[in-house]
């Protein structure tokens, strides 16, 4: 885990973590700077990437990183600028697609797996928790995966970052979206968490829980 920064940049390569069951690779991609991430089983050699955001022609690569292409393809929430090469990858890899329930109606693509609160993934021999984080959409949805042998990994798409939550567009959906972080996220996962969001760098809870308070009164 030691070589891995979190740190990429488009047109850049992949930044590469690996653990003891599983492999993650961080691409950036598209004019938005999105983040997508590989996760495979190191058991099973089964994978399943988080956001197919942009350049197609690079996922293509990056869905068959260290193994066969991915079994399925998880959208973390409605906005384009993370499914713009979702129909070409998933037709490409022969994926499932997975989508928070409330915004699966809005993807390009018919949604195989229709995910809510509490749902479980299986990749392999591993299981992925579905996370559930509504305000920046309806559907939006983080991915965490509980390393046995070390910290949790959560891959947050657009709903927190190093600094705050996700851009809201009303105060309702702010609150909904700082009510499900601080509830869902901060109050059950340890300090040592890391997380890896839709845009930029990653960070870890411990870094971000002191300043909850501030995210709260300031309202984004």
């Amino acid at each position: 885990m030691t070589d891995y920064s979190g740190q990429v940049a488009v047109g850049g390569p992949a930044d590469v973590r690996r653990l003891p069951a599983l492999t993650i690779a961080k691409l950036a991609v598209g004019p938005m700077d999105n983040n997508a991430y590989l996760l495979r089983c190191n058991a099973s050699g089964e994978g399943m990437l988080i956001d197919a955001a942009n350049e197609a022609d690079r996922l293509r690569e990056l869905v068959r990183f260290e193994g066969p292409p991915v079994s399925a393809i998880l959208t973390t929430h409605l906005h384009p600028d993370h499914w713009q090469a979702l129909d070409e990858t998933a037709t490409d890899a022969g994926a499932a697609v997975y989508a928070g329930d409330p915004d699966a109606d809005e993807l390009p693509v018919a949604v195989d797996e229709r995910l809510n609160h509490g749902d479980t993934i299986d990749v392999g021999e591993l299981t992925l928790e579905i996370i559930a984080l509504r305000g920046h959409t309806p559907g939006s949805v983080a991915v965490l995966y509980r390393d046995p042998d070390g910290v949790p990994h959560l891959f947050t798409g657009d709903s927190l970052f190093p600094g705050g939550v996700g851009k809201t567009w009303a105060p309702e959906d702010f609150t909904s979206l700082i009510d499900d972080v601080e509830a869902r996220v901060f109050a059950v996962l340890p300090d040592e968490t890391w997380f890896y969001p839709g845009h930029g760098n990653d960070s870890t809870l411990g870094a971000e829980r002191p300043h909850l308070p501030e995210w709260r009164a300031r309202g984004w």
